[in-house]
Protein backbone atom coordinates (compact mmCIF):
# COMPACT_ATOMS: atom_id res chain seq x y z
CA UNK A 1 0.00 0.00 0.00
CA UNK A 2 2.76 2.42 0.90
CA UNK A 3 3.88 1.85 -2.79
CA UNK A 4 0.68 3.30 -4.00
CA UNK A 5 0.96 6.21 -1.99
CA UNK A 6 3.37 8.39 -4.55
CA UNK A 7 1.65 7.78 -7.70
CA UNK A 8 -1.54 8.62 -5.90
CA UNK A 9 -0.41 11.93 -5.73
CA UNK A 10 1.37 12.08 -9.03
CA UNK A 11 -2.31 11.83 -9.84
CA UNK A 12 -3.60 14.70 -8.24
CA UNK A 13 -0.86 16.93 -10.17
CA UNK A 14 -3.34 16.53 -13.41
CA UNK A 15 -5.91 18.58 -11.77
CA UNK A 16 -3.61 21.45 -12.97
CA UNK A 17 -3.84 20.73 -17.16
CA UNK A 18 -7.32 20.20 -16.21
CA UNK A 19 -7.73 23.39 -15.28
CA UNK A 20 -6.45 24.62 -18.08
CA UNK A 21 -7.97 22.91 -20.47
CA UNK A 22 -11.21 24.26 -18.49
CA UNK A 23 -10.05 27.73 -19.00
CA UNK A 24 -8.52 27.39 -22.17
CA UNK A 25 -12.09 25.51 -23.28
CA UNK A 26 -13.75 28.81 -21.61
CA UNK A 27 -11.68 31.59 -23.11
CA UNK A 28 -13.47 31.69 -26.32
CA UNK A 29 -17.39 30.34 -25.15
CA UNK A 30 -19.14 33.06 -23.71
CA UNK A 31 -22.16 31.76 -24.39
CA UNK A 32 -21.50 28.38 -22.88
CA UNK A 33 -19.79 29.98 -19.68
CA UNK A 34 -22.91 32.05 -19.36
CA UNK A 35 -25.57 29.23 -20.08
CA UNK A 36 -24.36 26.43 -18.43
CA UNK A 37 -21.98 27.66 -15.40
CA UNK A 38 -22.30 31.65 -14.28
CA UNK A 39 -26.31 31.55 -14.56
CA UNK A 40 -27.40 28.32 -13.19
CA UNK A 41 -24.37 27.01 -11.17
CA UNK A 42 -22.44 30.25 -10.00
CA UNK A 43 -25.14 32.02 -8.24
CA UNK A 44 -25.71 28.44 -6.26
CA UNK A 45 -21.78 28.36 -5.14
CA UNK A 46 -21.31 31.90 -4.20
CA UNK A 47 -24.55 32.28 -2.52
CA UNK A 48 -23.87 29.35 -0.41
CA UNK A 49 -20.48 29.75 0.73
CA UNK A 50 -21.31 33.66 1.00
CA UNK A 51 -23.91 32.92 3.45
CA UNK A 52 -22.46 30.23 5.53
CA UNK A 53 -19.24 31.96 6.30
CA UNK A 54 -21.56 35.18 6.65
CA UNK A 55 -22.28 34.16 10.10
CA UNK A 56 -18.61 34.51 11.09
CA UNK A 57 -18.88 38.04 12.53
CA UNK A 58 -14.86 38.43 11.50
CA UNK A 59 -13.37 37.33 7.72
CA UNK A 60 -13.22 34.08 7.58
CA UNK A 61 -10.56 34.56 4.33
CA UNK A 62 -8.04 36.50 6.50
CA UNK A 63 -8.12 33.94 9.03
CA UNK A 64 -7.73 31.25 6.33
CA UNK A 65 -4.66 33.59 4.74
CA UNK A 66 -2.96 34.12 8.67
CA UNK A 67 -2.80 30.49 9.34
CA UNK A 68 -2.10 29.02 6.15
CA UNK A 69 0.91 31.94 6.38
CA UNK A 70 1.87 30.29 9.57
CA UNK A 71 1.80 26.93 8.68
CA UNK A 72 3.82 27.95 5.74
CA UNK A 73 6.41 29.32 8.36
CA UNK A 74 6.69 26.61 10.12
CA UNK A 75 6.76 23.79 7.80
CA UNK A 76 9.96 25.41 5.66
CA UNK A 77 11.35 26.57 9.33
CA UNK A 78 11.07 22.22 10.17
CA UNK A 79 12.77 21.26 7.13
CA UNK A 80 15.09 23.79 6.81
CA UNK A 81 16.02 22.69 10.56
CA UNK A 82 16.03 18.98 9.35
CA UNK A 83 18.59 19.75 6.64
CA UNK A 84 21.14 21.61 9.07
CA UNK A 85 21.34 19.04 11.53
CA UNK A 86 21.62 16.69 8.02
CA UNK A 87 19.43 13.98 9.96
CA UNK A 88 19.09 11.16 7.58
CA UNK A 89 15.79 11.32 5.52
CA UNK A 90 16.27 15.25 4.94
CA UNK A 91 16.51 15.28 1.44
CA UNK A 92 13.72 12.97 0.76
CA UNK A 93 11.77 15.54 3.34
CA UNK A 94 12.41 18.07 1.30
CA UNK A 95 11.24 16.39 -2.12
CA UNK A 96 8.04 14.82 -0.26
CA UNK A 97 7.02 18.70 0.93
CA UNK A 98 7.70 20.54 -2.46
CA UNK A 99 5.65 17.29 -4.07
CA UNK A 100 2.76 18.42 -1.84
CA UNK A 101 3.27 22.21 -2.15
CA UNK A 102 2.70 21.56 -5.97
CA UNK A 103 -0.63 18.78 -5.61
CA UNK A 104 -1.82 21.67 -3.00
CA UNK A 105 -1.14 24.67 -5.35
CA UNK A 106 -3.13 22.74 -8.28
CA UNK A 107 -6.43 21.41 -6.47
CA UNK A 108 -6.08 25.33 -4.91
CA UNK A 109 -6.01 26.22 -8.58
CA UNK A 110 -9.06 23.59 -10.39
CA UNK A 111 -11.24 24.71 -6.90
CA UNK A 112 -10.16 28.42 -7.73
CA UNK A 113 -11.94 27.48 -11.33
CA UNK A 114 -14.80 25.64 -10.71
CA UNK A 115 -15.84 27.89 -7.85
CA UNK A 116 -15.57 31.30 -9.57
CA UNK A 117 -12.50 31.59 -12.34
CA UNK A 118 -14.54 30.81 -15.34
CA UNK A 119 -16.83 33.75 -14.34
CA UNK A 120 -13.51 35.62 -16.15
CA UNK A 121 -14.99 34.23 -19.56
CA UNK A 122 -19.13 34.93 -18.83
CA UNK A 123 -20.57 37.28 -21.64
CA UNK A 124 -19.84 41.15 -20.88
CA UNK A 125 -22.14 43.25 -18.68
CA UNK A 126 -22.96 45.48 -21.43
CA UNK A 127 -24.14 42.52 -23.79
CA UNK A 128 -26.22 41.23 -20.76
CA UNK A 129 -27.74 44.51 -19.61
CA UNK A 130 -28.23 45.32 -23.40
CA UNK A 131 -25.97 48.41 -23.29
CA UNK A 132 -24.78 50.40 -26.02
CA UNK A 133 -20.74 50.11 -25.95
CA UNK A 134 -19.80 51.20 -29.90
CA UNK A 135 -16.43 53.68 -29.27
CA UNK A 136 -17.03 57.54 -28.27
CA UNK A 137 -15.52 60.50 -29.68
CA UNK A 138 -14.17 62.98 -26.80
CA UNK A 139 -17.46 65.21 -27.21
CA UNK A 140 -19.19 62.21 -25.86
CA UNK A 141 -16.51 61.65 -23.35
CA UNK A 142 -16.31 65.24 -22.40
CA UNK A 143 -20.75 64.99 -22.00
CA UNK A 144 -20.18 62.14 -19.51
CA UNK A 145 -17.98 64.03 -17.55
CA UNK A 146 -19.90 67.08 -17.31
CA UNK A 147 -23.03 65.04 -16.34
CA UNK A 148 -21.01 63.20 -13.44
CA UNK A 149 -19.88 66.22 -12.40
CA UNK A 150 -23.03 68.18 -12.22
CA UNK A 151 -24.92 65.21 -10.56
CA UNK A 152 -22.20 64.87 -7.87
CA UNK A 153 -22.11 68.48 -7.13
CA UNK A 154 -25.56 68.41 -6.46
CA UNK A 155 -25.80 65.39 -4.41
CA UNK A 156 -22.34 66.29 -2.36
CA UNK A 157 -24.40 68.51 -0.47
CA UNK A 158 -26.52 66.09 1.20
CA UNK A 159 -23.85 64.13 2.73
CA UNK A 160 -21.65 64.36 6.07
CA UNK A 161 -18.27 66.46 6.97
CA UNK A 162 -15.98 66.43 9.08
CA UNK A 163 -14.05 68.94 10.59
CA UNK A 164 -11.56 69.28 7.42
CA UNK A 165 -15.10 69.41 5.34
CA UNK A 166 -14.37 66.02 4.16
CA UNK A 167 -17.32 63.18 3.71
CA UNK A 168 -17.21 61.59 5.93
CA UNK A 169 -19.58 58.75 7.37
CA UNK A 170 -21.41 58.72 11.03
CA UNK A 171 -21.36 55.17 11.36
CA UNK A 172 -18.56 54.14 9.88
CA UNK A 173 -17.88 50.83 8.23
CA UNK A 174 -20.34 49.11 9.53
CA UNK A 175 -23.01 51.11 8.93
CA UNK A 176 -22.08 50.62 5.05
CA UNK A 177 -21.66 46.97 5.41
CA UNK A 178 -24.69 47.01 6.88
CA UNK A 179 -26.74 49.48 4.00
CA UNK A 180 -24.67 47.84 0.93
CA UNK A 181 -27.16 45.82 -0.22
CA UNK A 182 -30.21 48.33 -0.98
CA UNK A 183 -28.85 49.16 -3.41
CA UNK A 184 -28.49 45.53 -5.18
CA UNK A 185 -31.74 45.34 -4.21
CA UNK A 186 -33.47 47.95 -6.25
CA UNK A 187 -30.73 47.59 -9.22
CA UNK A 188 -31.95 43.37 -9.19
CA UNK A 189 -35.17 44.68 -10.30
CA UNK A 190 -34.03 45.80 -13.43
CA UNK A 191 -31.02 43.59 -13.92
CA UNK A 192 -31.78 39.93 -11.97
CA UNK A 193 -27.96 39.08 -12.70
CA UNK A 194 -27.29 40.95 -9.46
CA UNK A 195 -29.85 39.86 -6.91
CA UNK A 196 -29.14 36.97 -5.02
CA UNK A 197 -28.80 36.94 -1.34
CA UNK A 198 -25.11 37.51 0.03
CA UNK A 199 -23.51 37.34 3.39
CA UNK A 200 -22.58 40.99 4.50
CA UNK A 201 -19.30 42.48 3.27
CA UNK A 202 -16.70 42.48 5.88
CA UNK A 203 -14.11 44.89 7.24
CA UNK A 204 -10.15 43.44 7.19
CA UNK A 205 -8.08 43.49 10.95
CA UNK A 206 -5.47 44.07 9.21
CA UNK A 207 -6.64 47.03 6.84
CA UNK A 208 -3.45 49.29 8.06
CA UNK A 209 -1.36 46.69 6.19
CA UNK A 210 -3.25 46.08 3.60
CA UNK A 211 -3.15 49.71 2.41
CA UNK A 212 0.47 49.75 1.96
CA UNK A 213 -0.27 47.14 -0.75
CA UNK A 214 -2.73 49.37 -2.64
CA UNK A 215 -5.58 46.78 -1.72
CA UNK A 216 -8.68 48.42 -1.67
CA UNK A 217 -10.58 45.56 -1.23
CA UNK A 218 -10.42 41.34 -1.82
CA UNK A 219 -13.33 39.07 -3.03
CA UNK A 220 -12.20 35.76 -1.53
CA UNK A 221 -13.72 33.07 -3.89
CA UNK A 222 -13.07 30.46 -1.34
CA UNK A 223 -15.24 31.98 1.39
CA UNK A 224 -17.86 33.94 -0.99
CA UNK A 225 -16.66 36.61 1.12
CA UNK A 226 -16.44 40.77 0.15
CA UNK A 227 -13.40 41.65 1.99
CA UNK A 228 -13.21 45.52 2.60
CA UNK A 229 -9.89 47.51 3.60
CA UNK A 230 -11.45 49.80 6.21
CA UNK A 231 -8.83 52.57 6.17
CA UNK A 232 -10.76 53.73 2.95
CA UNK A 233 -11.17 57.47 2.45
CA UNK A 234 -14.96 57.36 3.35
CA UNK A 235 -15.90 58.80 -0.06
CA UNK A 236 -14.72 55.94 -1.85
CA UNK A 237 -15.60 53.36 1.24
CA UNK A 238 -19.27 52.31 -0.21
CA UNK A 239 -18.15 51.85 -3.58
CA UNK A 240 -15.15 50.01 -2.68
CA UNK A 241 -17.42 47.97 -1.23
CA UNK A 242 -19.91 47.34 -3.97
CA UNK A 243 -17.02 46.80 -5.84
CA UNK A 244 -16.31 43.43 -4.03
CA UNK A 245 -19.85 42.89 -4.25
CA UNK A 246 -19.84 42.61 -7.66
CA UNK A 247 -17.64 39.89 -7.49
CA UNK A 248 -19.91 38.34 -4.90
CA UNK A 249 -22.29 38.21 -7.51
CA UNK A 250 -19.94 36.66 -10.62
CA UNK A 251 -18.69 39.61 -12.21
CA UNK A 252 -15.32 38.69 -11.97
CA UNK A 253 -13.36 41.65 -14.47
CA UNK A 254 -12.20 44.25 -12.62
CA UNK A 255 -13.66 47.31 -14.86
CA UNK A 256 -17.09 45.43 -15.26
CA UNK A 257 -17.02 45.61 -10.95
CA UNK A 258 -16.60 49.25 -11.13
CA UNK A 259 -19.33 50.62 -13.63
CA UNK A 260 -21.82 47.61 -11.48
CA UNK A 261 -20.66 49.68 -8.11
CA UNK A 262 -21.73 52.55 -9.72
CA UNK A 263 -24.71 51.46 -11.01
CA UNK A 264 -25.82 49.84 -7.85
CA UNK A 265 -24.94 52.84 -5.67
CA UNK A 266 -26.99 55.01 -8.30
CA UNK A 267 -30.04 53.02 -7.29
CA UNK A 268 -29.42 53.11 -3.43
CA UNK A 269 -32.02 55.12 -1.56
CA UNK A 270 -28.71 56.93 0.58
CA UNK A 271 -26.65 60.31 -0.59
CA UNK A 272 -23.44 59.03 0.70
CA UNK A 273 -23.79 55.83 -1.45
CA UNK A 274 -25.18 57.85 -4.69
CA UNK A 275 -21.84 60.47 -3.75
CA UNK A 276 -19.33 57.33 -3.92
CA UNK A 277 -20.50 55.53 -6.66
CA UNK A 278 -20.37 59.13 -8.69
CA UNK A 279 -17.02 60.26 -7.30
CA UNK A 280 -15.67 56.71 -8.42
CA UNK A 281 -17.24 56.87 -12.13
CA UNK A 282 -16.09 60.86 -12.31
CA UNK A 283 -12.36 59.88 -11.17
CA UNK A 284 -12.15 57.17 -13.76
CA UNK A 285 -13.96 59.18 -16.37
CA UNK A 286 -12.30 62.32 -16.00
CA UNK A 287 -8.84 60.39 -15.87
CA UNK A 288 -9.59 59.22 -19.22
CA UNK A 289 -10.06 62.98 -20.35
CA UNK A 290 -7.10 63.97 -19.30
CA UNK A 291 -5.49 61.49 -21.37
CA UNK A 292 -7.54 62.21 -24.53
CA UNK A 293 -8.15 66.05 -24.40
CA UNK A 294 -6.33 67.54 -21.16
CA UNK A 295 -7.71 70.69 -22.37
CA UNK A 296 -11.31 69.89 -21.46
CA UNK A 297 -10.22 68.05 -18.68
CA UNK A 298 -8.56 71.77 -17.04
CA UNK A 299 -12.12 73.19 -18.04
CA UNK A 300 -14.55 70.37 -17.02
CA UNK A 301 -12.36 70.04 -13.12
CA UNK A 302 -13.03 73.98 -12.88
CA UNK A 303 -16.34 72.90 -12.66
CA UNK A 304 -16.10 70.95 -9.29
CA UNK A 305 -17.52 71.81 -6.13
CA UNK A 306 -15.27 72.92 -3.15
CA UNK A 307 -16.62 69.25 -1.51
CA UNK A 308 -15.67 67.15 -3.99
CA UNK A 309 -11.87 69.19 -4.20
CA UNK A 310 -11.81 68.85 -0.64
CA UNK A 311 -12.36 64.95 -0.88
CA UNK A 312 -10.19 64.18 -4.12
CA UNK A 313 -7.51 65.83 -2.01
CA UNK A 314 -8.06 63.85 0.99
CA UNK A 315 -7.76 60.60 -1.25
CA UNK A 316 -4.32 62.16 -2.88
CA UNK A 317 -3.21 62.12 0.58
CA UNK A 318 -3.89 58.71 1.54
CA UNK A 319 -3.02 57.15 -1.71
CA UNK A 320 0.65 59.42 -0.83
CA UNK A 321 0.76 58.14 2.72
CA UNK A 322 1.00 54.39 1.78
CA UNK A 323 2.85 54.77 -1.61
CA UNK A 324 6.20 52.73 -1.73
CA UNK A 325 7.45 49.18 -3.27
CA UNK A 326 5.40 47.28 -1.60
CA UNK A 327 2.29 49.23 -3.24
CA UNK A 328 4.49 48.63 -6.64
CA UNK A 329 5.00 45.12 -6.41
CA UNK A 330 1.32 44.40 -5.34
CA UNK A 331 0.09 46.32 -8.62
CA UNK A 332 2.82 44.10 -10.57
CA UNK A 333 1.56 41.06 -9.76
CA UNK A 334 -1.92 41.95 -9.63
CA UNK A 335 -1.08 42.98 -13.64
CA UNK A 336 0.43 39.51 -14.13
CA UNK A 337 -2.62 38.16 -12.54
CA UNK A 338 -4.99 39.73 -14.27
CA UNK A 339 -3.38 38.90 -17.69
CA UNK A 340 -3.41 35.13 -17.00
CA UNK A 341 -6.78 35.54 -16.78
CA UNK A 342 -7.10 37.07 -19.98
CA UNK A 343 -7.18 40.38 -19.24
CA UNK A 344 -5.41 41.79 -21.77
CA UNK A 345 -4.76 45.19 -20.55
CA UNK A 346 -3.72 44.27 -17.43
CA UNK A 347 -4.34 47.01 -14.86
CA UNK A 348 -5.10 49.28 -17.70
CA UNK A 349 -7.96 47.15 -18.54
CA UNK A 350 -9.94 49.35 -15.24
CA UNK A 351 -10.35 52.03 -17.61
CA UNK A 352 -12.34 50.67 -19.54
CA UNK A 353 -14.90 51.20 -17.00
CA UNK A 354 -15.82 54.38 -18.85
CA UNK A 355 -17.40 52.44 -22.05
CA UNK A 356 -19.97 50.97 -19.78
CA UNK A 357 -20.64 54.42 -18.33
CA UNK A 358 -21.03 56.30 -21.79
CA UNK A 359 -23.46 53.49 -22.53
CA UNK A 360 -24.86 54.08 -19.63
CA UNK A 361 -24.93 57.80 -20.21
CA UNK A 362 -26.66 57.50 -23.75
CA UNK A 363 -29.32 54.65 -22.48
CA UNK A 364 -30.41 57.66 -19.89
CA UNK A 365 -30.24 60.39 -22.35
CA UNK A 366 -33.27 58.72 -24.18
CA UNK A 367 -35.13 58.12 -21.39
CA UNK A 368 -38.34 60.67 -21.41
Amino acid sequence: MKKLKLPIKICFLFFLPLSLGLTHMAVNNAQGVEAFYARPIYPVIGQLLSRLTGLAPFSVAEFFLVFFILYLCYSLGHIFLTIIRRKAGSIQLLGHWVLNLMIGLSLVYFSFVVIWGLNYHRLPFGTIAQLDTRPASIEELGQLCEDLIERANHIRLEVAEDENGVMTIPGGSRDVFSRAHLGYDIASERYPVLGGTMGKPKGVFFSEAMSYTGIAGIYFPFTGEANVNITTPNALLPATTTHEMAHQRGFAREDEANFIAYLSSSFHPDPDFQYSGLLLALIHSMNQLYRYDPEAYQALSAQYGEGIRRDLQAIRDYNARYEGPIERTHTKINNAYLKSNHQEDGVHSYGRMVDLLIADYRQRMLQP
